[in-house]
């Protein structure tokens, strides 16, 4: 086996596309396609968990918050929602250096059990008229814990399926992250959907709302028995059965070796955050409660939205490895700089047809863009501290950009009266991403060994294979 050992490698600038197959680190197709399966399984399960509440925001807060103004209970219910992002990058850092220390294969197992377990105890807590503001308290509770698991998952998926992946496959392996996310929020979409329809507003109001996060515990038992009997990253494995190879960085020390990639590249991922729950998780609330669309219709067409989502990700992984990351970056950028306005414009037209057209507008930029992130969070960091760098990276811009979306959104609408600001917010965010975009080289095909990819961010790999 090739050994990338510390300080032996060529320097950044000399560094050209790695074309050797996963077989160099001894990983066959089945065990590259297993791998992929766990991560996208973890994921479906994880997100899944997460999507519920958005869901179901409008029925959580007359269910946890007391007022008589649906804006307040809506803005107490979203900030709640962002509580949970806070705790991402503590999530983030946290299982991302336990990752690096210990291996990606029991953080991931650990994740996806804390994610699961903290959504079922939604589904069981009492209301405020049972036990009053305890009802939002313990509910906090519960989301601080989904944002911890949250926090230590998508980096660390990613991280495993990429390090498995050969090269020039690195975006189309990667994408399966991405279409996990958008496939379920599609299923939490399409569960809420059925219920809505078949038990009716007010069963859903009274008890029906609790079944989606009741489901979370059989699947979480799923996903661990798949991850369970998986092996370790190659790459990891790698790093820990090299004498040489350097002990994982402390935090302080990722921080200021990685600190520059880390912010360039979360300028970036501010883009992907907002896109996300702007698309996914706002939208449902903003058909429902500003444009007055039924329940039913709202949550069809997101359904189907989301669907086209999760079957364009993988295409669009494949596109990725053959143009590159900086043109699918700026690609994703002239999307939703092009559909954001016109997108919400058509949604707010009150008909189905408008609905969906305005999501999938919307849907082409924000799946270019999830893509690009994913395979990036992988290729801009060195090995021996991937899982940390990428987690805080990644989470530190959901947390700031992702996690207040619906709230910001909510609040913005308000205070403009305008049915039209969330797509004025993320089209300023889009033109900033366009910045970030511009600092970040071409990291396509670059080596992701130990050692061998800890210069300088802005130090330009040669493209990958086309």
């Amino acid at each position: 086996m090739k050994q990338h050992q510390h300080g032996t490698e060529p320097s950044p600038a000399s560094l050209g596309p790695d074309p050797s197959p996963p077989e160099d680190y001894g990983v066959k197709p089945e065990t590259l396609r297993r791998a992929t399966l766990a991560g996208f399984a973890g994921t479906v399960v994880e997100w899944f968990d997460f999507a519920v509440y958005g869901f179901m925001a409008p029925i959580i807060a007359q269910t946890f918050f007391a007022s008589e103004s649906v804006v307040v209970s809506l803005l107490q219910t979203f900030a709640v929602f962002a509580v949970a992002f806070a705790l991402r990058p503590v999530g983030g850092a946290l299982f991302g250096m336990l990752g690096d220390r210990l291996g990606r294969k029991q953080v991931l197992i650990t994740t996806v059990l804390l994610m699961s377990g903290s959504t079922a105890v939604i589904g069981l807590l009492p209301g405020y008229q049972q036990i009053g503001v305890w009802a939002a308290v313990l509910l906090t509770l519960a989301r601080c814990a989904q944002g911890l698991s949250a926090g230590g998952e998508y980096a660390g998926a990613v991280t495993y399926v990429i390090e498995h992946a050969p090269a020039h496959q690195r975006a189309r392996w990667g994408s399966a992250m991405p279409t996990a996310t958008f496939f379920a929020f599609a299923v939490a979409a399409l569960l809420s959907f059925l219920l809505s329809a078949g038990l009716g507003q007010s069963a859903m109001e009274q008890w029906g709302w609790r079944i989606p996060f009741l489901v979370a515990a059989p699947l979480g038992l799923v996903a661990f028995w798949i991850r369970r009997h998986l092996d370790e990253s190659p790459l990891f494995q790698e790093i820990k059965d090299s004498t040489a190879a350097p002990e994982h960085a402390p935090l302080r020390t990722t921080l200021a070796e990685q600190g520059k990639p880390m912010l360039i590249l979360g300028g970036y991922i501010s883009l992907t955050a907002l896109s996300f729950y702007i698309f996914s998780t706002y939208m449902t609330t903003f058909l429902r409660n500003v444009v007055g669309m039924d329940a039913t219709s709202v949550l069809l067409s997101n359904v189907i939205a989301l669907s086209c989502a999760a079957v364009l990700a993988p295409f669009v992984g494949i596109l990725c490895d053959r143009i590159g990351r900086r043109r699918t970056m700026f690609a994703s950028v002239f999307l939703l700089i092009l559909t954001a306005y016109p997108g919400y414009l058509l949604a707010s037209s009150g008909t189905f047809g408008g609905a969906l057209g305005g999501q999938i507008m919307i849907m082409l930029g924000t799946v270019s863009a999830n893509v690009v992130t994913a395979v990036l969070l992988t290729e801009v960091f060195p090995t021996r501290v991937r899982y940390t760098a990428a987690g805080i990276t990644y989470n530190i811009s959901y947390a700031l950009f992702g996690g207040t979306a619906p709230f910001i959104a909510t609040l913005l609408i308000d205070l403009t009266g305008s049915p039209m600001a969330p797509a004025v917010y993320l089209t300023a965010i889009a033109v900033g991403a366009f910045v970030a975009a511009m600092l970040l080289p071409e990291t396509s095909g670059r080596r992701l060994g130990a050692g061998v990819d800890e210069g300088s961010i802005t130090t330009a790999a040669e493209p990958g294979p086309r």
